[in-house]
């Protein structure tokens, strides 16, 4: 197991960020604002495919129409994309043969389905982590558990999304047990000489989990082969997995580490827990930390709208944000699938703009 040396350490690091202000981004929001065919989506990792153009990547996506505030003659699909040049995102929604929207990518061995979580370009090739999933027996919204953890290896990128070339290789780090699950893809930094790629060590409690953020490393030359990767722990990398060791608690699954030249600086954002109305941030002179204490970059107002709502995935978008003016997104979602279904201000991503000290 890992130690919780690094997590003590990183409450004696650098300074934690400091906000000036923070404010909700309603033009961004409104990129996302669809009544017909794309009308929703969760996930919302974004990736830079040219400094033109910026690829977002959607797990569970509504499809469909939203008429007097709910989705009507709708469907949800486990992913898709969009890819937004200027003020615009164009959505790429795969359909079969009868014009039922399917997912855009699915699993190679037929099992579950995949939720796109961080991905990066890497030379002339785009890496996304695809996390495996499948329903359990569970009735509620929570319904589901990680089974498999995929690298896609796109090499075609630039194209039309529906006409990808995708190469899905096993991440045989991954572990998901009932006592521990251990996974990458929660976030993914490409440097000049590495390609960081966060992951999430994970142990159930009676209520909640318990996460920590680990992060495993690549040369960019070797990146799409994950048998190569190396794990930070006792202050080192080492080619064993079990060496790795935590380098942040409070851990969402989802989260981004962006790089902030000007400062010489590295910023984590997430949402804390996972499951909450506070936009976390810490901040490292290093990709692997060690990290500062946390800081509560924004508070996000839904859960006060309906007990029922609940605020998750937020992550910076590094393409959208300049200097000390952060750009983050966060979705919010319902205990209760009626109610999201009939209340669309729900589960599309909404942005926030959060100036640092």
């Amino acid at each position: 197991m890992c130690s919780y040396i690094t997590i003590l350490l990183c409450l004696m690091s650098s300074q934690a960020p400091l906000v000036e202000s923070a404010r909700p981004r309603p033009d961004l929001d409104q990129l996302f604002q669809r009544t017909t065919g794309w009308t929703g989506g969760d996930g919302v990792f974004s990736v830079a495919l040219t400094p033109q153009k910026t690829l977002y990547l959607f797990s569970d996506t509504w499809v469909g129409k939203i008429e007097n505030n709910k989705h009507v003659e709708s469907t949800i699909v486990n992913n898709t994309v969009g890819i937004q040049t200027g003020n615009q995102v164009e959505f790429f929604i795969r359909r079969d043969a009868a014009g039922k929207p399917q997912a855009l990518i699915v699993p190679s061995d037929g099992k579950g389905w995949y939720w796109l979580f961080a991905g990066a370009m890497v030379k002339d090739k785009l890496l996304i982590c695809l996390s495996q999933i499948e329903k359990t027996n569970d009735k509620s919204v929570f319904g589901f558990r990680p089974i498999g953890l995929k690298l896609g290896i796109v090499d075609n990128p630039l194209d039309d999304p529906l006409k990808w070339r995708i190469t899905q290789t096993a991440v045989p780090h991954a572990l998901f047990t009932p006592k521990r699950e251990r996974t990458f893809g929660a976030a993914i930094l490409p440097t000049s000489d590495h390609l960081y790629i966060y992951g999430t060590d994970e142990t159930p409690l009676p209520i909640g989990r318990k996460r920590h953020l680990i992060v495993a490393r690549a040369n960019l030359a070797t990146a799409h082969d994950p048998t190569n990767w190396e794990f930070f722990g006792q202050g080192t990398w080492h080619n064993d997995v079990e060496k790795c060791e935590p380098i942040a608690d409070e851990m969402a699954s989802e989260a981004s580490v962006i790089h902030l030249p000007h400062r010489n600086q590295y910023l984590l954002v997430y949402t804390k827990g996972g499951l909450s109305n506070e936009i976390r941030g810490r901040l490292a002179s290093n990709p692997w930390g060690p990290w500062s204490a946390p800081t509560t970059l924004y508070h996000c107002p839904e859960t006060t709208w309906d007990k029922r709502n609940f605020c998750y995935a937020a992550k910076a978008h590094a393409s959208l944000s300049k200097k000390n003016t952060i750009i983050i997104s966060y979705v919010t979602n319902s205990f209760d699938f009626a109610h999201m279904a009939t209340d669309t201000r729900l589960y599309w991503p909404r942005f926030v703009e959060v100036k640092l000290k």
